[in-house]
């Protein structure tokens, strides 16, 4: 808008509307379409959003005003600067001179194509009508929800849907990393695998909802696409609902490979489900943050480029692992039997371990020797933690890459139901004692300096300073 400083004031043709100051006004997505006396103006636009008129692409010869109208189930607003306009606000004409906009919103979504109309009339300085300049236009409504409140409840039409803040009072959709095993009992975790393996599989995703209402005509020159970026598709995974029982109605349509996807419109009003899973946590170069698109493409022809002409964003967050320290509650305890020669088996101890889990009312499970092959130290292979989203929470094991005896057992022993599984591998895989687990561990909730860590603080021990060469791998 040509105000950088002042107060601008809104006339309505229709009906009279308030003032507003320009930060209000410049809160509306908008786009300017050109109206032209030779010719009708077609267009499609979507509710909520704002269109600029360029009335002065076809002025009539010896045109010195115009005024504007609209059918009922539009907002038709005339936008000016009362420092350069004496007009009153009951003005019925505009004088044809720079400083004035005329924006067109829109009520409702159309019942048909072309239902909404706008005439622009010139006139010649005596008063007579010269030419007449027509827009006929067509209202889509067009929303992507997920639970960006956080209660568990994806909530239609929302707001602040591309903002993600954190806190109790936060508002941002979470996504999980779906680390799970819950398909069939062998095999990967539940993101390896471009499928929807379970019923279960569906729990650990966040469910979003593509809302559409407007006449299905519009899409013999128009298409709607869901998409995500290429940074974006490699973390993510989206399912579209087909709508029945069957787990193969549920298809793969975004991430990995694919980056976009057309959505099938009905006439009136239509909801669309899709189901959205994380592949990758939060790490370093990766902050958590990943954006999905709806957006609306004019196809005039098909020789010519698709023109986006409006987007919906939902921004999702990511759930990172987090560690739980050793003061909480045990839910369950894990621990080697094992044999050597110099000191025999361990089962006295494994006895004095059970006895004591039973007064602490947790499990206890023994990994045995065919599958710790020798290796005792579990707490140096596995650390537990865990992610959450309003609608789901499960424990995650965090597998070490020091591979000794106990490589294999998270994977093939814990991971499974509602309980996920991570790990961090080198690449040169070079390690050392101080990528063992024994190494990692997390503080209670703790405030250092006035800040507060209600989660506690990670900490990670590293070689003597003569010992320059003995630290953490930095994967992990």
């Amino acid at each position: 808008l040509p105000y950088p400083s002042g107060q601008l004031l809104l006339l309505g043709c229709q009906t009279g509307q308030p003032r507003h100051t320009r930060e209000e006004k410049m809160t509306a997505e908008q786009r300017v379409l050109r109206v032209s006396t030779e010719r009708p103006t077609y267009a499609v636009c979507v509710m909520g959003t704002e269109v600029s008129l360029d009335i002065s692409g076809s002025i009539p010869k010896g045109a010195t005003q115009f005024d504007v109208h609209g059918t009922a189930g539009l907002r038709v607003n005339v936008i000016y600067d009362p420092k350069f306009f004496t007009n009153s606000i009951d003005a019925p004409r505009w004088p044809l001179k720079s400083g004035l906009e005329v924006i067109v919103a829109m009520n409702n979504p159309s019942s048909a194509v072309n239902d909404n109309k706008v005439r622009v009339s010139y006139y010649g300085p005596t008063g007579g009508m010269l030419a007449s300049a027509w827009l006929y236009l067509t209202c889509m409504a067009i929303s992507l929800d997920a639970d960006t409140n956080r209660n568990g409840v994806v909530q239609t039409n929302s707001t602040n849907k591309r903002k993600w803040t954190w806190g109790p009072n936060g508002k941002g959709a979470v996504l999980l990393v779906n680390c799970d095993r819950d398909g069939p009992s062998s095999g990967n975790t539940d993101s390896a695998y471009p499928s929807v393996r379970s019923y279960a599989d569906l729990q650990d995703m966040s469910r979003v909802i593509l809302t559409t209402e407007g006449p299905a005509g519009i899409f013999e020159n128009h298409k709607l696409l869901l998409h995500v970026s290429m940074f974006d598709a490699p973390k993510m995974r989206v399912f579209h609902d087909g709508g029945n029982t069957s787990l193969s109605s549920y298809e793969h349509v975004l991430g990995s490979d694919k980056l976009s996807y057309t959505v099938e419109c009905s006439d009136g009003k239509q909801q669309t489900s899709f189901f959205v899973e994380g592949l990758a946590f939060p790490d370093a170069g990766f902050e958590g943050l990943v954006y999905l698109n709806a957006i609306l493409l004019e196809t005039s022809s098909q020789n010519s480029l698709a023109t986006p002409i409006f987007s919906d964003t939902v921004v999702f967050r990511v759930a990172p692992w987090i560690m739980t320290p050793n003061t909480q509650k045990p839910l369950e305890v894990f621990v080697c039997s094992t044999v050597d020669s110099q000191h025999g088996s361990n089962k006295d101890f494994l006895e004095a371990v059970r006895t004591l889990a039973k007064e602490a009312n947790c499990k206890l499970t023994v990994c045995p020797e065919v599958e710790n092959r020798g290796d005792l130290w579990i707490q140096d292979e596995i650390e537990f933690g865990y992610v959450e989203a309003p609608h789901k929470l499960f424990p995650v094991v965090f597998d070490s890459p020091r591979n000794r005896g106990l490589a294999k057992y998270p994977f093939k022993k814990i991971l499974g139901p509602d309980f996920g599984y991570v790990t961090r591998e080198p690449k040169s895989k070079d390690v050392s004692s101080l990528d063992a687990f024994g190494n990692l561990d997390v503080s209670p909730p703790v405030t250092v300096n006035g800040k507060e860590y209600p989660l506690g603080r990670i900490l990670i021990g590293s070689g003597f300073p003569w010992a320059a060469n003995r630290k953490m791998t930095k994967i992990v």
